[in-house]
């Protein structure tokens, strides 16, 4: 089944201003830049520890390019999906058809660095939306994890981003998104918490030392068809206090620091330039390390 969450995406409108920002937010340069010719989307890598964050951006008339750009004049900038890794796509795509996942077969896909010689390849399966609730998933395979480099830094190691904490999705039918989650895709459930006082259930599916949180109301709710939701990125840092005054610096709006609701945890959100992602930055709390 899925070994990893490979790589987040975000579809951004400009992905020259996008990676300005997010090399500042992340404190580190982008790992490759690059395009896919036949999708005509351009796209900026920064790889962290154990995940990469992916900005994606039209830049031409071919379907995906304007599928792309439709998305984003009707749900403007932010996550795009998540796409997972896995060994052995030809077994994995029978495997979730049986589970009800109406999986198409693998495609290749190209893309190429910008200004240089770089060719990337990997197999691709796209999960249709139908059988994923709305969220946007495919799962990977050909990029070796192994020998992938970090991000170079811009800032001072304990500033910046090392690596993604969790990603939020939110839904209206949590027994549907856990049955997919849990049962269908293999995540396994770590934590099932209900905080009366937000009036909110959250489900903590991990994978791979990275948390799929899913959120939903305590109350009653709707069974279908509505859709699943992608929230916002915690990213971990090791020093919350100084990452904060780094951004702060940097032009960024950020609040306050604060305890985080993980026990010896210390937390602030970024609340802009951040593309439409809902963003906090999570770290030790001050003293525990």
């Amino acid at each position: 089944m899925l070994t990893h969450l490979d790589r987040v995406v975000i579809a951004v409108s400009d992905e020259a201003v996008a990676a300005d920002h997010y090399s500042r937010l992340l404190g580190r340069t982008p790992s490759w830049r690059g395009a896919l010719p036949v999708a005509r989307c351009v796209l900026c890598l920064f790889q962290l520890d154990g995940v990469t964050l992916q900005l994606l951006a039209p830049a031409g008339d071919a379907p995906a390019s304007r599928e792309l750009a439709e998305w984003l004049d009707r749900e403007g900038e932010g996550v795009l999906g998540l796409e997972f890794g896995a060994s052995d796509l030809d077994s994995l795509a029978p495997e979730l058809r049986g589970r009800g996942i109406g999986a198409g077969a693998p495609v290749e896909i190209e893309a190429l660095e910008t200004g240089g010689a770089e060719v990337r390849r990997w197999r691709q399966l796209e999960l249709p939306t139908s059988d994923t609730r709305g969220a946007r998933l495919a799962v990977r395979e050909g990029e070796p994890r192994a020998g992938r480099r970090l991000a170079p830094l811009l800032a001072e190691e304990a500033t910046a981003v090392a690596g993604l904490d969790h990603v939020v999705l939110t839904s209206a039918d949590l027994a549907a998104t856990s049955h997919l989650y849990g049962e269908t895709l293999g995540l396994r459930l770590a934590l099932d918490r209900c905080f009366e006082e937000r009036g909110l259930r959250i489900l903590f599916f991990r994978l791979g030392g990275i948390t799929v949180e899913v959120v939903g109301s305590l109350r009653d709710t709707p069974a279908s068809p509505h859709r699943d939701r992608f929230g916002g990125l915690a990213w971990r840092v090791a020093d919350i206090p100084a990452a904060r005054e780094r951004l702060l610096e940097q032009g960024f709006a950020v609040s306050e620091h604060r305890a985080g609701v993980k026990p010896g945890t210390r937390v602030c959100t970024v609340r802009s330039p951040t593309h439409g992602v809902p963003t906090l930055l999570i770290g030790p709390e001050i003293g525990s390390g």
